[in-house]
Parts: C-alpha cells; sequence; structure tokens
C-alpha cells in the first residue's frame, strides 16, 4: 500500500507541473485500472459516505444548478452518480481512461432512470467534448489538466477538485498547485475545505459580463 501511495504521489505531481508526461504514463495507468478494476470498491471503499464525503461538501458550494456536468475519472461511476443526485435537473458525463471502469459503471445506469448519466471511455487530457460545454466539471482522486477543464468548462462555471484522504490521497494536490494552476486558465478559487478525512478546492471561472 505505502509502494501505491509513493508511486501515485510522484505521477500525480508529475501529471500536474509537466501535463506533457503524460503520453509517456498514459498506457501503464489504462492497464492499471482494467486489471484492477473487478472488486474495485471494496478494496478501496469506493462510493463509500467518507470516500465522497469531500466531493459532496463541495458541491455545495455550486450554484445555481448545473444544466450539464462532467466528473472526470469516474471509475465505477459513484462521483457522476453523486452528481446526478445532488442536482436533479442536470445532465452528466462521466469519463474514465479505463475500458474496464466504464463497462462497469455503465452496468449501473439502472440507478438512474431518468436516463441523465451517461458513461464514455475518454482520455482527461484530450476531454472528447466542445469549448464551453459544462456548468460543472468535477473530479475525486485524480491528477488536475487544468487547460482542458478551463476549455470545456462555460462561463460562471464551477470546478471541483477533491480528495478523500486528504495529504494521504495518492492522487492530491496541493491547493497551491490547484490555485496556480487554474488561474493561469481564467479559474479563480471559490473555496477549499474538509469533509471526513478528505478535502476539496473550488473555482470558478469568471461569468460573461453582465452575468452573476
Amino acid at each position: 500500500m505505502q509502494a501505491r501511495f509513493v508511486i501515485g504521489r510522484a505521477l500525480n505531481t508529475l501529471v500536474a507541473r509537466f501535463p506533457a508526461s503524460w503520453p509517456l504514463i498514459r498506457a501503464p495507468m489504462r492497464s492499471f485500472f482494467d486489471r484492477h478494476a473487478e472488486g474495485w470498491d471494496e478494496r478501496t471503499t469506493a462510493g463509500s459516505p467518507d470516500h465522497l464525503a469531500p466531493l459532496a461538501a463541495a458541491l455545495l458550494q455550486v450554484h445555481p444548478e448545473p444544466e450539464r456536468a462532467l466528473d472526470i475519472g469516474t471509475g465505477l461511476g459513484d462521483g457522476a452518480l453523486l452528481i446526478a443526485r445532488e442536482f436533479p435537473h442536470a445532465r452528466v458525463r462521466g469519463i474514465d481512461l479505463s475500458s474496464e471502469m466504464i463497462r462497469r459503471a455503465q452496468a449501473r445506469i439502472g440507478l438512474d432512470p431518468e436516463g441523465r448519466v451517461a458513461f464514455k471511455v475518454a482520455d482527461a487530457a484530450h476531454l472528447p467534448f466542445e469549448d464551453d460545454s459544462f456548468d460543472l466539471v468535477a473530479q475525486l482522486n485524480m491528477p488536475p489538466f487544468f487547460g482542458e477543464i478551463a476549455r470545456v468548462l462555460r462561463p460562471g462555471g464551477f470546478v471541483v477538485v477533491a480528495a478523500s484522504w486528504g495529504p494521504q490521497t495518492p492522487f492530491y494536490t496541493m491547493d497551491s498547485v490547484l490555485r496556480r494552476g487554474f488561474r493561469r486558465s481564467g479559474i479563480e478559487q471559490v473555496e477549499v475545505g474538509g469533509a471526513a478525512s478528505g478535502t476539496y478546492f473550488v473555482g470558478r471561472r469568471a461569468p460573461e459580463p453582465g452575468r452573476n
């Protein structure tokens, strides 16, 4: 477990600070999560109240309710389904690099009888969406791809970066790094905080002139 923490932290730091390094580690990352998708929730407590607590707390800072939301690195889909429950009128998309994770997330769509949630295999470094597509972009336990998040975020939209176990999360990015990275992309910090054992960062892209 300690080795995985060290490796995860090193990879997260590499991607956050040097995004050009991502193509070198993308294939091993995809392979790892494909191999470990079965039983992932039991081994990691993914989807438990404590695991989702910082994401849930951060979503309280998002208002008005988004029309379209994106969950990056959705894994088994727990974050996307939480967003759909918190914002019952939003259309939610969840993406993950692992096709096996997405296959298992897709099997859970029955939990959303209105069909507002959809999952797709995609690379967070090259999101398959047009500019200004979402009012909310969220991610839990994922390295940030600042430029792509900013590209698909609408003016006035919110970004949420949450870590289930705070600094003890393998894929954790310090608030100072998030603040600088998003500011360079036109997104300013709104709130930072914690819930259960986790932490969260909320940022917002400036709204269009004349709109709040």
